[in-house]
């Protein structure tokens, strides 16, 4: 029997957390309120490195530059799930991770008020110019004029991508008494006055800000191109706090050097340096009116803090409880324990007739099935049963020897 399907329930004081990144200290208190073992890494790792780092590991805890790739998950046979103490999850391979039998949370309502409050300063910042006039004060240059400058009240927002953080954008804007309207490949509920609108072009042909709020996939992959910046009206302003990879920044470059474009608020690029240092490269540094900030959108001590108490519960209830209500890439269940009882967890391929034979397991042990939830998806299936200890050890041992289980474990 390989060592990944060995896994069994641990004491939670054998569970290892390993945490990268400089990841809030919320996030370790709580795991170690739990009594997890915990470590930290400073920084992003090589992937070989960070093979060595997580061997042993049965919980790993990673930001943006992280890289949990294929390789990684295949050789970290203790591990249980990852987490992704931010938003995106693209750094992971979401495909491989759940063939494991290895589910990914992330924190998707945490930092949401940090992002929309800098998208709505910067709003601010590029209607007044106000990253070129600091620049050049600093050069101790005072440059005092109206010129370009301009009040966003009564302009328009366009929203692309009217999720927790588009929508709460288009609230602060419109407290700011910007009109807002708003598209999405999905059905969304308008908050306030927030209107939407029929297609991408109708929304960039009518804004005088555009702001993108949308998830890395790959019908948002170059999303904006050089023939999207050009229906933007004259004079209007882009931001990007999403994914580096949404707007073409060469296309961006050209359109603010032309005058098309009056100003641009990018907080994320298409190529990330992995450390802090002088490595950042863009073909929008020294443009004029341009704010460059570095993928800071969610960087405030408030969010870092909810983020970390939010991604560490998850992982932490999937550990000790089964949950995985919140994962990404999971079936969801969420059952909640009952006392005296044994619960066996089972992730198996989904496969015909995988059913028919546990519940010939559970039948020959002749055990008493207090709860049971099953959820699949294309690839696997996730089933949480709850029954007497007597019978436990045996169903968990039986079950986890079928050929399509890939993970059974139990929790007292």
């Amino acid at each position: 029997m390989s060592r990944r399907r060995s896994l069994t329930t641990f004491p939670t004081g054998q569970i290892k957390v390993v945490l990268f990144e400089g990841i809030h200290d919320s996030a370790k208190a709580f795991f170690e309120s739990t009594e997890f073992i915990v470590v930290e890494v400073s920084g992003a790792l090589p992937e070989d490195e960070l093979i060595k780092h997580i061997a042993d590991a049965h919980v790993v805890g990673i930001r943006s530059k992280t890289q949990i790739t294929a390789k990684v998950l295949d050789n970290a046979p203790l591990l249980l799930c990852v987490g992704c103490f931010c938003i995106g999850t693209n750094q992971v391979d979401l495909g491989r991770a759940n063939a494991l039998g290895i589910p990914v949370f992330n924190a998707p309502f945490s930092n949401t008020r940090s992002v929309a409050e800098l998208i709505i300063s910067e709003i601010v910042m590029l209607a007044r110019r106000l990253g070129d006039c600091v620049q050049e004060l600093h050069q101790h240059n005072w440059n005092k004029s109206a010129s370009g400058c301009h009040e966003v009240r009564g302009r328009t927002v366009g929203v692309v991508g009217y999720g927790h953080i588009g929508s709460q954008v288009g609230v602060l804007a419109e407290a700011f008494g910007m009109s807002v309207i708003f598209y999405d490949i999905a059905k969304r509920l308008p908050m306030g006055n927030n209107r939407s609108v029929a297609s991408l072009d109708a929304l960039l042909t009518s804004s005088d800000f555009v702001t993108f709020h949308v998830p890395a996939t790959p019908d948002t992959s170059n999303m904006i191109q050089a023939e999207h910046i050009a229906k933007m009206q004259p004079g209007s302003y882009l931001l990007n706090a999403s994914r580096g990879s949404v707007v073409n920044l060469d296309a961006l470059a050209n359109a603010v050097k032309s005058g098309h474009i009056a100003g641009a608020a990018i907080d994320v690029y298409p190529k990330e340096p992995r450390t802090n240092g002088p490595d950042f490269q863009s073909p929008l540094v020294g443009l004029p009116n341009v704010v460059l900030t570095p993928h800071i959108g969610g960087s405030t001590e408030e969010a870092q803090e909810s983020i970390g108490e939010e991604v560490a519960s998850s992982c932490a209830s999937f550990v000790t409880q089964g949950n995985t209500a919140t994962a990404v890439n999971f079936p969801h269940i969420e059952q909640k324990l009952r006392p005296n009882l044994h619960r066996v967890l089972n992730i198996h391929k989904n496969v015909p007739g995988i059913m028919s034979e546990v519940l010939q397991i559970l039948s020959e042990h002749n055990a008493n099935i207090h709860a049971q939830q099953l959820g699949t998806d294309d690839v696997i299936g996730y089933l949480v049963t709850d029954l007497d200890q007597s019978v436990s050890d045996d169903v968990k041992a039986a079950i986890a020897a079928l050929p399509a289980s890939i993970k059974t474990r139990i929790l007292y």
